[in-house]
């Protein structure tokens, strides 16, 4: 499968926004936005006027690289919330907020969703008591994703559940720190999504 491998770094400036990439750097003076806050390239200091097209454009290149997908999956997530019922924009923010890599980022038990993802396809959660590998899998409302037992000694996750303080837990989420599981206590509301993104720029861009 296809998959960015580049500076995660470049994406932050490219967007001009702090997206949390790099986990425990980019809380850091060592943050590559701090230190040089404008696009990447040899004319990243130069003045950037974008079209209506443009800004559409980057909105939804920005979202996409926020959660790790690449052009057909986001595409694919765009169409069911358009078919599902209620503003559609929401809808794809609701779908990519409660994949599973997601919610593992959003309970604390990785330090970014790439490290999430990770994880996830290594077999160390389980929901509902059953494994799944699958990065993608959308949880509902009631699910209980847990750290498996034999994961729980796992470097990465144990010192990821130790910083969750600084990140926090949004609201829709439920985490029981010490026995390393979540539970999903309902739907992602639009307000729990804290990042600037303005979803009917993407909505916008795909209905021409």
């Amino acid at each position: 499968m296809a998959r960015y491998t580049a500076s995660a770094c470049r994406i932050c400036r490219r967007e001009n926004l702090k997206m949390y990439l790099k986990g425990d750097r980019c809380y850091t003076d060592k943050c590559a936005i701090e230190r040089r806050p404008y696009p990447p390239g040899q004319h990243g200091q130069g003045r950037a006027k974008f079209s209506e097209y443009g800004v559409q454009l980057r909105e939804k290149q920005k979202v996409k690289r926020l959660y790790g997908l690449l052009e057909t999956q986001f595409r694919g997530y765009y169409a069911r919330g358009a078919a599902a019922k209620g503003k559609t924009g929401e809808n794809l923010l609701q779908l990519l907020e409660q994949r599973l890599d997601n919610v593992v980022f959003r309970l604390g038990f990785a330090d970014t969703r790439a490290e999430a993802r990770q994880l996830v396809r290594h077999g160390h959660f389980r929901v509902n008591d059953r494994k799944v590998n699958i990065p993608s899998f959308q949880v509902k409302r009631g699910d209980v994703v847990a750290v498996k037992d034999k994961s729980k000694s796992v470097v990465r996750i144990a010192e990821a559940v130790e910083a969750v303080d600084r990140r926090g837990v949004p609201a829709w989420l439920d985490l029981d720190k010490a026995a390393f599981k979540g539970t999903i206590k309902s739907a992602p509301a639009r307000e729990d999504i804290t990042m600037p993104i303005q979803e009917q720029l993407i909505v916008e861009l795909y209905s021409k």
